[in-house]
């Protein structure tokens, strides 16, 4: 999930592909500390909404205020990746499974939403079946169908229109045509492998067997869009709601406001766990990243919708505060921050060149870039340790060098036939204090070695749709490095490495996968998808990611810690799993 995908698992164990999905779960207790919004109780500790709920309430009413320092790719529930966009859609949209908004393990876990309960698969696995609800409408009253969710899913298999978005239906779905659009085929008589036989059941035909797919059900996709108000790219400035709030404002890069769907029945919604507690939903967008703190600081926002912690500045004085650091949250999440290499890009074709980077860089300046101890540690690989498959390795000496092995590099250099070192340019996005900090620090590192970095800021909001996620683009203009930030679209293996590793997946425009192209690697990929051993496929996972780094394909700079800030003005508050963010569905305002 692209950075922030974006994204998901905060803790503990994943479940495995080859069983149903989320066949159980451990279920915390909340926390009564803060009082719901004013009663009694002690003050909630550092890491309190970690495994419960900080100032539990049910009080409705008031405005939750979000700030957020860059747009992200979309609003449109069929061109979005962004972690905080799949979290934060839930109040505008209703996917047909999604994950429980609840706190601790019982977060990681998929429940009905648009659909009665989980799909219902066939012996093979390759067909599953879901029963609509009763009572669910979009916000002008009309009943939602299973027409409206088939449109939904095949609108965004479209990737020139929507080039945002996982490709996990293209790849899976039986017989999807080739450049299949549903502005060609309005009657979506060609997609034959997404039936409807009435307006209550919908049937999703594989071509591979896949038991885990409940987590492609709980794709933003698979929320209902009505064909007839279908604007395609313009979707997103009039998008019809299905979820407890709908759009009363959309300035984009700017502002969004979010009231209330008087159209959406909480009785039609029991399994979610939505809140739906404030009146009014707000996000202002492009707020300086310092400000931004300093604002949640002073409670005059209530929630960074980013959610990648604090920044340097703010991150100090809220640890040298002991009031302030009780209100905060330290995630470990299932995300990795690296830097792509470019293979497409001389001299970065040629494997020595690509390790000397690698050894080259201070993977300490990495881990300062975001937030030092509390916000990273030093990467070996792609795999996050707390993914199922996740192997011990260092291959370039991070543990015993870890401010860079100059001498490594040196050789590397002198094999590639670049002895000297060479000029490339590195992208990265300038909203994000982290990624450019991490960008200079390469720079720095790597011109001890004769490698001179020229750092290219592209937009977030458009930088893997027209910047590094355009394969012509990138090559075009030089991107031989390429700051990247991936978080696992649902807690396995296959849901953190398929969409950056597969070449198969890599397409025109809007590419997670900046340049992995690896056959061994999509060997693997399949090879994983059939076996039926956990143990075994999770050991698959751990392969692949040591492919990934002995053909020096990242540099992979750190797993991700995020420091999170929790004013007072926010009541129901707790880190979904599920998103590795604050569940921004079920928090609500202390005092509304």
């Amino acid at each position: 999930m692209k950075n922030t995908r974006v994204m998901v698992v905060a803790t503990a164990a994943a479940l495995a592909l080859g069983l149903s999905a989320c066949a159980g779960s451990q279920t915390p207790g909340t926390s009564n500390t803060g009082g719901g919004g004013g009663g009694a109780g002690a003050a909630p500790a550092a890491d309190a909404a970690l495994q419960a709920v900080v100032r539990p309430s049910d009080k409705k009413g008031g405005t939750l205020k979000f700030g957020i320092s860059s747009d992200w790719d979309s609003v449109d529930t069929g061109d979005t990746y962004y972690g905080l966009s799949w979290d934060f859609l839930r109040n505008y949209a209703r996917t047909l499974v999604a994950f429980k908004a609840a706190p601790g393990k019982e977060g990681n876990q998929l429940v009905g939403d648009l659909a009665t309960g989980l799909g219902k698969p066939s012996a093979d696995n390759k067909t599953w079946t879901y029963t609509l609800r009763d009572g669910i409408k979009f916000q002008d009253g009309t009943p939602i169908t299973s027409k409206d969710v088939k449109y939904g899913v095949a609108r965004q298999l479209d990737k020139n229109t929507f080039p945002n978005g996982p490709t996990y239906f293209n790849d899976f779905l039986a017989d999807v045509p080739e450049g299949y659009s549903v502005y060609k085929d309005k009657n979506l008589d060609n997609l034959k492998s997404i039936e409807t036989p009435d307006d209550k059941t919908i049937v999703f035909k594989l071509k591979t067997p896949f038991a885990g797919f409940d987590y492609f059900a709980q794709l933003p996709a698979t929320a209902p869009v009505p064909q007839a108000k279908d604007t395609g790219t313009k979707y997103k400035e009039t998008y019809v709601a299905s979820g407890p709030y709908k759009f009363s404002q959309y300035q984009t890069g700017k502002r969004i406001e979010l009231v209330r769907n008087d159209q959406y029945d909480a009785a039609s919604d029991p399994d979610t766990g939505r809140k739906a507690l404030p009146d009014t939903i707000t996000v202002e967008i492009g707020v300086n990243a310092a400000d931004l703190d300093n604002r949640l600081i002073a409670g005059d926002l209530d929630i960074d919708l980013a959610g990648t912690g604090v920044q340097a500045q703010a991150q100090g004085k809220i640890l040298a505060d002991p009031t302030l650091k009780a209100k905060t949250d330290n995630v470990v999440s299932a995300r990795t921050s690296y830097t792509q290499i470019n293979s497409d890009v001389a001299p970065f074709d040629n494997i020595e060149c690509r390790k000397a980077v690698i050894y080259a860089y201070d993977k300490t300046g990495y881990q300062r870039a975001y937030g030092g101890n509390v916000g990273a540690d030093i990467a070996t690989g792609l795999l996050p340790p707390i993914v199922p498959g996740f192997a011990e390795m260092d291959m370039y000496n991070a543990k015993s060098k870890p401010t860079g092995d100059v001498d490594a590099a040196k050789a590397a250099l002198a094999k590639c036939g670049q002895p000297n070192g060479f000029e490339t340019n590195i992208s990265y996005r300038p909203e994000r204090p982290k990624e450019k900090a991490a960008a200079e620090s390469m720079q720095q590192a790597l011109a001890k070695v004769g490698i001179k970095l020229s750092l290219k800021a592209y937009p977030a909001g458009d930088y893997f749709k027209l910047y590094a996620g355009k394969p012509d683009f990138a090559k075009a203009n030089n991107l031989g490095l390429m700051v990247m930030s991936w978080g696992a679209d649902w807690p396995d293996g296959f849901g953190f490495l398929q969409q950056i590793v597969d070449s198969r997946v890599i397409r025109p425009a809007g590419n997670t996968n900046l340049g992995i192209k690896l056959p061994e690697v999509d060997k693997l990929m399949d090879q994983a998808l059939s076996e039926n051993d956990k143990t075994k496929r999770e050991a698959i996972w751990g392969q692949i990611d040591k492919l990934v780094m002995e053909n020096a394909q990242v540099i992979p700079g750190i797993w991700n810690k995020a420091l999170l800030f929790r004013p007072d003005t926010v009541s129901n508050l707790f880190v979904n799993d599920g998103y590795s963010y604050y569940d921004y569905a079920a928090a609500g305002k202390t005092n509304p």
